[in-house]
Order: C-alpha cells, then structure tokens, then sequence
C-alpha cells in the first residue's frame, strides 16, 4: 500500500515537472521559410539569445513553405512543454487567416499560443538605381498621371508587401498594377532590375543592395532605421500609413505559463548583449521584446488592420 502510494505520489510530482525542469531536452525553433534568408537568420540569432539561460543551443528546423504553415502545423501537433516552438511572423498570424480562398492545415488563434514578440522588421519603399522616382511624391504623381501603369512587386499573393502595396494604393486612391513573386528576393531583383517599380518590403531583405541596385526612397513603419537617418517616412506624402512585420515565437496550445515566462527571460536577457544588437541592426533589424500578453494584443490590433487592407483590395486567393 505504502509502495503504491509514493509511485503515485511521484506520478504527480512527474507530472509539475516539465515547467520547472524545462529544459530537459534538445529544444528545437523551427522555422518556416528557406534557409539564408531574414527568418533563418532571426532563428538563428534567437538560437544564440537563448542558449545561456537554457544551457544549450537550440537546434533550427528549417521546414519550408506555405507561408510558414508547414513549420507551423508541425508545432502546433508537438508536445506542449516549451521544448518545440515556431517562428511566428506578421503574414502567419494576422495576413494568412482572414485571407479568402486560403486552405490553412492549423487556425493559428487556436492552436497555437504566443510566447514573445521578438524583433521588429522596418519596411522600406525601394526602386530601382535608375528609376526615375526620386522621392515618394515622384511616385505618387506618376501613378495619378498614368493609371494602371506603375507596378509594385510584392513577395506573393496575400503577403504583407503585398497588402503593404495595396494600402499605399487605397490611401493614394491610385490605380497600380500588383505583380506578385514566389518570395521577397526575386521580386527586389526584378526592381533592381527595373522590371517592376517598386517594393515595399522588410530593409533586411534589401539592405546589401541599397546605394548599388535600389535606392531607398522611404520608410513604411513610421519608424526608420539609424543606418539611413536621413530618410523620411511614407506617411510624410500619405497622411497614416504605416504598416511593419514582427518576428516572434509562438508554442503549441497548451503551453504552461512558466515554460512562456522562462522563454521570454531568456530572450530578454539574451537581446540586453550589445553584440547582438548591432547584428540586428546591421541586418536592418531591431528589438521588439513583448511579452505575451502584450504579443497576443499586438496580434489581434494587426487582424484588425490587415483585415480592412484585405476586404478594402478584395483581395483573395480563389
């Protein structure tokens, strides 16, 4: 009797202790768009945050496409004990879901729980180096001077340079033309290139080709960045826009609170080094710490935007 009342008493032990053990095994960030890009890179550096309050660096999963999905499903489907999370960005929680048309395997409002906004992605109006449009307002006037002419390049059908596109549209009541890609990097080739006019995407994916291929002609976000302090806003020519991208991390449903809690110290506390702050800024990025509390506001208030953006282009993907 006495035996079997400490094998159960140490079942229920067992059983609280995955928030206090974690972490007990290789942790794992998995991500969901191809290696060497802006996501890579933001779990790797994630990765190098968290390794000394974990005892360990985080294996990176890179398991590509559908919008980040394909990670997605994978951790929302894993053991809820903080050892798999996801990278969650600003398309995956806020865009993808209030899409038409879109087949998504997971819901991520319910089956996957935030545990930390992390980083902040300034979003930059590019042209070509030998575009014509010196300036927001050039860019503006030639859209109103020829409707249907001036194109902007976008990572995709329902991406958030896509909607970042419409909305400079809707705000400029301009006829553009959108010319969606497969992902971020061919599009800004193709604007290098002068195959399309513009794009309106994260610095990170531009900011080795600004001076060289593309000039910078202004900031989305109503932020900017310091690398180019001398470069205004969009919303300096159209009156509130702003739109920006978040990388964050995200936990499957059912994730305990002090496994959240513990993650977002260690992020905390692994973004205060200096040197890894100057490796985001160098790669046009910044800190956006939030808890996820905060997070999970900031996700709902970027539904609320994006989803006007949407149903305002009518926007769909059937």
């Amino acid at each position: 009797m006495r035996t079997t009342i400490f094998v159960a008493s140490l079942m229920l032990l067992g059983a609280s202790l995955p928030a206090g053990a974690f972490p007990d095994r290789p942790v794992r960030i998995l991500g969901g768009f191809a290696a060497g890009g802006t996501g890579d890179l933001i779990n790797r550096l994630i990765a190098e945050a968290v390794a000394p309050a974990f005892g360990q660096r985080p294996v990176v999963e890179v398991r590509s496409g559908a919008n980040g999905f394909i990670a997605a499903e994978a951790a929302a489907h894993s053991q809820p004990d903080g050892h798999t999370v996801v990278q969650c960005s600003t398309g995956m929680m806020t865009v993808s879901p209030q899409l038409p048309g879109a087949q998504l395997p997971i819901d991520p409002a319910q089956d996957l729980v935030p545990i930390a906004n992390i980083l902040h992605s300034t979003q930059t109006m590019v042209v070509s180096a030998r575009s014509p449009y010196r300036s927001v307002a050039d860019v503006v006037a030639a859209a109103r001077a020829r409707p249907g002419t001036i194109s902007y390049a976008s990572a995709g059908i329902g991406s958030v340079s896509h909607l970042s596109g419409a909305r400079f549209a809707q705000l400029g009541h301009l006829d553009m033309v959108h010319v969606p890609y497969r992902g971020a990097a061919p599009g800004v080739l193709d604007v290098s290139a002068g195959r399309a006019d513009l794009i309106i995407t994260n610095l990170g994916d531009v900011i080795g080709q600004i001076g060289e291929g593309l000039r910078l002609l202004a900031f989305a976000d109503g932020i900017g960045s310091p690398r180019f302090p001398d470069t205004g806003q969009i919303s300096a020519v159209l009156p509130g826009y702003a739109v920006s991208g978040w990388f964050g991390l995200c936990g499957p449903r059912g994730t305990p609170p002090e496994v959240v809690a513990r993650w977002f110290a260690a992020l905390r506390d692994g973004f205060a080094s200096p040197a890894l702050q100057q490796r985001l800024l160098e790669n046009g990025l910044s800190l956006r710490l939030e808890d996820a509390a905060t997070f999970a506001r900031s996700i709902e208030q970027d539904r609320g935007m994006w989803g006007e953006v949407i149903r305002a282009a009518g926007i769909h993907l059937d």
